[in-house]
C-alpha cells in the first residue's frame, strides 16, 4: 500500500467519522425533550426592565 493510499482512508475514515457525530447530535437534538425549567415570565414581579425573558413555554401542558 502506497502512501498515497493510507492518506485516503485516514481522510475517508475521519470524513465518515465526522458524518456520523453528526448524525447522533441530529439524531438526539430530534429526539430528546428536556425536562421544563422555572423562568421568569414577562410581567412577574421581579422582571428588570429591558430584561430577557422566555416568549412561550414548550412544556407540555404549559399556559401561554
Amino acid at each position: 500500500m502506497t502512501t498515497r493510499w493510507k492518506v485516503g482512508l485516514l481522510i475517508g475514515a475521519g470524513l465518515l467519522f465526522l458524518a456520523g457525530a453528526n448524525t447522533h447530535l441530529v439524531w438526539v437534538a430530534v429526539t430528546s425533550q428536556p425536562d421544563c425549567v422555572d423562568h421568569v415570565k414577562r410581567g412577574e414581579a421581579g422582571v428588570r426592565n429591558g430584561a430577557y425573558t422566555a416568549a412561550r413555554s414548550a412544556c407540555t401542558g404549559a399556559k401561554p
